[in-house]
């Protein structure tokens, strides 16, 4: 059942983040925990090198895939957790914007992160979540 999650906002936070500050699930919902979603091709080579945004829309193409095989959609997803290698700030906003315009109105929760290195050759973005899903 899509749209199972909450999203929750509060007028006693600053309006300025672009994702909700909270999310809850029903009772009786199925936790889904993704594994960080990463920009591989079905071969195992690393999409869009040395492009974080190309990057980004794979990693998330890649994540809806998993949700899918969980029998989730974007509309269950809980909370995310972005992570950009790179130090430079425009590098992490234009990953973010990628994820942000993909999951559209469902904002949910979510951080985004600058970090050293990630696992694969030329590997920049990694996308990990958090689902609930209530079977039928």
């Amino acid at each position: 059942m899509p749209g199972t999650v909450t999203l929750i906002r509060s007028t006693r936070l600053s309006d300025v983040a672009q994702y909700a500050y909270a999310a809850t699930a029903p009772a009786g919902a199925r936790p889904v925990f993704l594994a960080g979603a990463c920009p591989l091709n079905e071969d195992g080579s690393t999409a869009a090198v040395g492009d974080y945004a190309g990057q980004a829309a794979k990693a998330f193409e890649n994540m809806r895939t998993a949700l899918a095989a969980a029998g989730a959609c974007l509309e269950d997803v809980i909370s995310t957790r972005v992570l950009v290698a790179s130090t430079r700030q425009e590098d992490l906003v234009s990953a973010w914007d990628v994820v942000r315009a993909a999951f559209g109105d469902h904002d949910a929760p979510s951080t985004l992160l600058g970090v050293t290195v990630l696992g694969y050759a030329d590997q920049l973005v990694e996308i990990e979540a958090v689902a609930a899903v209530v079977d039928c």
